[in-house]
């Protein structure tokens, strides 16, 4: 039975219960008992007594008791969406929708009752199917809603702070030799997309940099081009639309290359032909990307999902080992390091932002500064001495 006590307000007794609701929290509750405080004590107390006896604490549904799948997703998603990049925001959405929402779903773990183990199973399971680095993706969204859920105060901890990883795996990138890439140049003369699949095979650029390559970005007088603009295809709330940026998504992407002359006159050809075309197409050209360098004759945008299936069939009606689009950047990292050019160098060619990512991704291909360590060992080591005798010996011996 809860606690209880009369109180008079306005002339007329009250009974005033006390309890404590699921949260621990001291609660009260007033109850009018209608009687009038002169002459009534007696009948109010055991008015008090019985509504002591009857109440029963109210079950209040929190927010912490929604599903966890569902306040991902009708909760948290939409507070984020205004304040991420639209591709950003496309990314977690096709995230949740794909492997998260449904698992977490028929799971039917509340937010409140979500334990550790509930999310380390989700990882395990997604990592008999995806690489290490796809599983901290679905962590870096679980664990952000997480932790807006404690901001808000809706659970006291973040369960996903307190969950194991999976080791990356060395990134070993698929890439064409110098002699496959001057296969592909063959391949490709000729064909719509040529000039594009040239300039990234050897500038290394992304598929989103090249698409956004504006006229405006390039300067030929002093023959340079500044990566400053990206164009990417995002699906979003199930519609999937073109993302025309003004600025790449990473300070160390914004760079000014060199402009050499074999891609200078092509770009002028190039811009020469789609004064042309705007010519002869009249009001039927599409004047909304033509400030874009790589348009098609009737002046849209190249799509980036069409580039990557253009690609392929190209690959695979010549006959060319299997590659992604996007390992033709590699293709030119890989030649660059093979070349013999510094890390550092490579970085700011490729435009990572971090040294680390070039170093991983290319290091293994310098045999150069394996064998330099090599013979430095030897000579530490002494071995020199034991060579040069060895050779002598075999000399006398002839």
């Amino acid at each position: 039975m809860v606690s209880g006590h009369l109180s008079v307000k306005k002339g007329y007794y009250y009974c005033v219960l006390s309890y404590n609701d699921e949260l621990g929290k001291r609660k009260t509750k007033w109850i009018s008992t209608g009687l009038p405080e002169k002459g009534n004590k007696k009948k109010a107390e055991a008015l008090l007594v019985e509504e002591r006896r009857k109440f029963k604490p109210p079950s209040e549904i929190r927010d912490s008791d929604v599903q966890f799948a569902d306040f991902m997703k009708e909760q948290w998603l939409p507070s984020v969406k205004g304040n991420i990049e639209l591709t950003t925001y496309s990314s977690y959405q096709g995230m949740l929708n794909s492997r998260i929402y449904p698992y977490f779903h028929e799971l039917g773990v509340s937010l409140a009752d979500l334990k550790p183990k509930h999310i380390q199973d989700f990882y395990t399971m997604q990592s008999k199917r995806v690489k290490p680095a796809t599983v901290k993706h679905y962590n870096a969204i679980i664990h952000e809603a997480l932790e807006w859920a404690v901001k808000l105060e809706l659970i006291l901890f973040n369960p996903a702070d307190r969950v194991t990883l999976p080791r990356n795996r060395q990134y070993i990138p698929e890439y064409y030799t110098a002699e496959e890439l001057q296969s592909l140049f063959e391949c490709i003369k000729g064909d719509e997309m040529e000039l594009l699949i040239r300039m990234v095979c050897f500038y290394g650029l992304r598929k989103s940099e090249v698409l956004g390559l504006k006229w405006s970005a390039i300067n030929f007088d002093e023959d340079t081009f500044v990566i400053r603009h990206v164009v990417t295809k995002a699906r979003v709330d199930g519609k999937k639309i073109i993302v025309r940026k003004d600025r790449p998504k990473r300070k160390a992407s914004y760079r000014t290359m060199p402009l050499v002359d074999a891609f200078k006159q092509d770009l002028l050809e190039m811009k020469r032909k789609q004064t042309e075309n705007r010519k002869l197409c009249g009001n039927s050209y599409y004047k909304e990307d033509e400030e874009y360098v790589f348009v098609d004759t009737m002046g849209y945008l190249f799509d980036p999902e069409r580039v990557s299936r253009h690609f392929k069939a190209i690959l695979k009606k010549n006959g060319l080992k299997e590659i992604r689009f996007h390992d033709t950047r590699h293709s030119a990292g890989s030649a660059l390091c093979q070349s013999g050019v510094n890390m550092k160098e490579i970085q700011e060619w490729l435009g990572h932002s971090d040294f680390s990512t070039t170093a991983n991704i290319y290091s293994h291909l310098r045999s150069d500064t394996k064998i330099s360590t090599a013979a430095s060992m030897m000579a530490s080591l002494g071995m020199e001495n034991e060579k040069t005798a060895s050779e002598d010996t075999v000399k006398s011996e002839t």
